[in-house]
């Protein structure tokens, strides 16, 4: 990461003229320090971010030296760097853990990792650890300011999971991978109870269930039938004022009626 940035500065220099190369090559700390500020102000966080990067090992041991890394951090994140923000705020919090500003800097932290959670179909990693340091953050500061949009953002967080596990489950029912759908949707449920849709995960494992039922060899018909059964039992026992139950009692009905055809044949079977 180190080289990247070394080559981002190499680049920088290149392109902004002889005052920023004049700027650089002072020896003069106080001076830079006066011009990454003034760059900073101007909102130009390339360059401020730069000169600090430059002068952070001289005032490292100064009054000075928090509110430099402050800027310093937040010069990566208003240009978007995400992952380097996101060092750089755990960094402030490690060497100032008594800083009135470790609070801003670890919902910040949190916060760069929601930057870099990306759409539901692609790795979530960034997810989990955006979720993770959020609820860290709400644990830890049940009476911040900014906790209404930390929940927020964990709301949207999960639901975003909530989105990718559903997206996986649809697949292995359209894919025709009955239990597997069958199990996701149990899971899914299982993971998102208060979800708006948990009848509806409820109903597409029951569907599922019935399929792989349905699809499998006759020796296992009717156990698979009867786990059916159990689980539109429990689907009107937790969902009794759902939309889905109709199709419930369709499903449950089905279940015994390949029950008892089995259990008919088998009676046959043996008095024959």
């Amino acid at each position: 990461m180190r080289f990247f940035v070394i080559i981002s500065a190499l680049f920088l220099m290149s392109s902004c003229g002889p005052g920023m190369n004049k700027i650089l090559k002072s020896k003069d700390a106080a001076y830079k320090l006066k011009m990454a500020d003034a760059f900073y102000a101007k909102k130009k966080y390339n360059k401020a971010q730069l000169i600090y990067e430059d002068i952070l090992p001289y005032y490292k041991t100064t009054p000075q030296f928090q509110d430099i890394y402050y800027k310093y951090a937040y010069s990566a994140y208003y240009q978007h760097d995400y992952a380097m923000a996101e060092n750089y705020f755990k960094t402030f919090m490690e060497s100032f853990p008594n800083s009135p500003k470790f609070e801003e800097m670890e919902y910040m932290r949190a916060y760069n990792f929601y930057k870099q959670s990306p759409k539901p179909e692609l790795d979530q990693s960034n997810t989990f650890k955006a979720i993770g340091a959020m609820q860290t953050f709400i644990n830890t500061h049940p009476s911040s300011v900014r906790l209404p949009e930390a929940n927020r953002i964990l709301d949207e967080l999960r639901s975003k999971l909530e989105i990718k596990d559903y997206k996986s489950a649809k697949l292995y029912y359209d894919m025709g991978y009955y239990r597997a759908a069958g199990v996701s949707f149990a899971a899914l449920l299982e993971n998102f109870p208060e979800s708006q849709l948990a009848d509806e995960y409820k109903m597409m494992s029951v569907k599922s269930y019935y399929l792989f039922a349905e699809n499998s060899v006759i020796d296992k018909k009717t156990e698979r039938f009867r786990e059916v059964m159990d689980e539109c039992k429990e689907f009107i026992d937790r969902f009794p004022e759902s939309k889905y139950k109709a199709d419930i009692e369709k499903y449950m009905a089905m279940s015994q009626s390949q029950i008892q055809k089995f259990s008919n044949n088998e009676q046959i079977k043996k008095a024959s």
